[in-house]
């Protein structure tokens, strides 16, 4: 699977080490692209998965703003809930392609 923005790719691994949750792809850490991350100040905490994380997407397109997310500090119940530890995979909003 691979998360682009136009011609740059985001993220990229095979679906096998993604997640999906609530309609989401979430990405390993270790699938994300060096440098098109910045931590955004933006604030949030889902009431079963713990608090967020935002990033800016960052591209030779321009920024989208909180255009990426993530719990660093999961609770316990949240790996429960979905059968495996995603703390630090990261999702995207629409504004990034998914596609395999």
């Amino acid at each position: 699977m691979r998360a682009t923005v136009e011609d740059t790719v985001i993220a990229e691994a095979p679906e096998s080490e993604l997640v999906r949750i609530e309609g989401n792809w979430y990405f390993p850490p270790s699938a994300v692209t060096a440098g098109t991350l910045t931590e955004s100040p933006t604030a949030y905490t889902c009431p079963w998965k713990g608090p967020a994380q935002y990033f800016d997407v960052v591209t030779p397109e321009g920024t989208r703003k909180d255009g990426a997310w993530s719990y660093p500090d999961l609770k316990p119940s949240a790996v429960d809930r979905v059968g495996k530890d995603f703390a630090g995979y990261v999702a995207f909003s629409r504004e990034v392609t998914i596609a395999e």
